[in-house]
């Protein structure tokens, strides 16, 4: 993917160099500047902390039962066994579930990550397209990771011409 996005812009840059302008921002370095990002950032750090803290204290109640278990359990009747073992996969499992609803791809982490830096990215957003505009660029990249499209002029957008194609 990246080589065929380099071969885009050797192209465009080859073929029309003199006609586009083509700027590009690195957003990672903006958003360390901006004040919405930290406190954004600072919000989220403190969450993580508070749910790191509470697994902590779930993993280590688990650990003092396990290691209680271990040293007991050949002393201990199969029926007492059996039940102390129910037990400890009980908060194994519970333990794994909170990771998970906390951490996990759609846990509480990634959806207030989304809501606490969608506002943040907006006005990044909106000042990226005012000083594309000022300088009267015609396309802006983003080369934080993935080489992405930051704004394009209305002119360049070809949709409708395929889906005319499409028809």
């Amino acid at each position: 993917m990246k080589r065929l996005t380099f071969l885009f812009l050797l192209f465009l840059y080859i073929g029309v160099s003199a006609q586009l302008k083509i700027g590009y921002v690195d957003s990672d370095t903006v958003l360390k500047q901006m004040t919405d990002a930290q406190d954004a950032q600072k919000k989220l750090d403190a969450l993580i902390d508070e749910w790191q803290e509470e697994l902590s204290k779930m993993e280590s109640e688990f650990k003092k039962k396990y290691d209680d278990y271990e040293k007991r359990k050949m002393i201990l009747s199969e029926q007492k066994r059996v039940e102390i073992e129910k037990e400890l996969i009980k908060l194994e499992d519970d333990i794994n579930k909170y990771r998970q609803a906390k951490f996990g791809v759609n846990g509480e982490l990634f959806k207030n990550q989304e809501e606490v830096m969608k506002p943040v990215q907006n006005k990044l957003f909106n000042l990226i397209q005012e000083v594309a505009k000022e300088e009267n660029l015609d396309f802006v990249f983003d080369r934080s990771g993935d080489i992405l499209f930051l704004y394009a002029k209305e002119e360049y957008d070809i949709t409708n011409l395929v889906l005319e194609k499409l028809k």
